[in-house]
């Protein structure tokens, strides 16, 4: 059997002369040699693994290596989806209070589960030169709205297209 790609080491693939050995229960058998831990492997019909390559001796078990690459391929997928994203939620100066709770509750069911929301004010023509107190003011409309517990990391500055904040969950 070749090495798995993660170099963990399987059967005749391990270098080691004696190996302290964990059989399928779970239970120490103590230090082996690698014909007898590789035999004992055989007669559970199972795979030697070194799951402890680096101490000494090295530390193997005896266990179906398909199903613990398979665990290991799922460990590293769940930590992958917990990944942070940053979600968008654009207003515009002329935006109503309905459509503003709706974009708001949106907002509050991404933050509760756990994503950052950057809040952009969208501003075109004149709205630009309305001054810095009216452009808060809007925001600040936008903000009550939003219902789940949050901190502002960026507060609002100027950005390509108007006024950007980012939101994150406490």
């Amino acid at each position: 059997m070749p090495v798995a790609r993660n170099n963990t080491r399987t059967n005749t693939n391990i270098r080691a002369k004696e190996l302290r050995i964990i059989n399928a229960d779970g239970d120490n058998v103590g230090v082996k040699s690698l014909k007898e831990s590789l035999e004992m492997a055989r007669e559970a019909d199972l795979d030697l693994v070194e799951i402890a390559p680096q101490s000494n001796p090295p530390v193997a078990k005896i266990m179906d290596f398909g199903k613990y690459k398979y665990e290991q391929q799922k460990k590293t997928d769940n930590s992958k989806s917990k990944q942070v994203e940053t979600k968008t939620v654009q207003v515009k100066i002329g935006t109503s209070e309905n459509d503003l709770e709706m974009k708001a509750n949106r907002a509050s069911k991404w933050l509760k589960d756990g994503n950052r929301v950057k809040l952009e004010l969208y501003l075109r023509g004149r709205a630009k030169g309305l001054g810095r107190s009216f452009h808060q003011e809007r925001l600040d409309r936008f903000l009550k709205f939003v219902s789940t517990e949050y901190k502002v990391t960026q507060e609002a500055r100027k950005g390509p297209k108007g006024l950007n904040m980012i939101l994150e969950p406490k």
